[in-house]
């Protein structure tokens, strides 16, 4: 059981290997809040280590429209269509 703060890489790898054991834990039992606690310290260490910025909004809605088969031609009759309320 880890009981300190995550600090390495070696640290990260072994939280998250105990994690993988603990995930059919009962609730309300040990191993239960071992796994909270550990998800917990596994959270900070990666929101320090891993950061994920947040995305250009043009770039999302290109990725978003890319995802969903739309192209502009098609996403701009769309937005029109909605402006004249059909």
């Amino acid at each position: 059981m880890i009981n300190r703060l995550i600090k390495t890489e070696a640290d990260h790898e072994k939280a998250l290997f105990r994690i993988d054991q603990l995930m059919d834990a009962k609730p309300g039992t040990a191993e239960m809040d071992e796994l909270e606690l550990l998800t917990a310290l596994v959270e900070m260490y990666e929101e320090r280590h891993y950061p994920i910025s947040a995305p250009d909004p043009i770039e999302a809605i290109k990725f978003r429209m890319e995802q969903l088969g739309l192209t502009r031609k098609r996403h701009g009759s769309l937005l029109r269509n909605q402006e004249q309320g059909v």
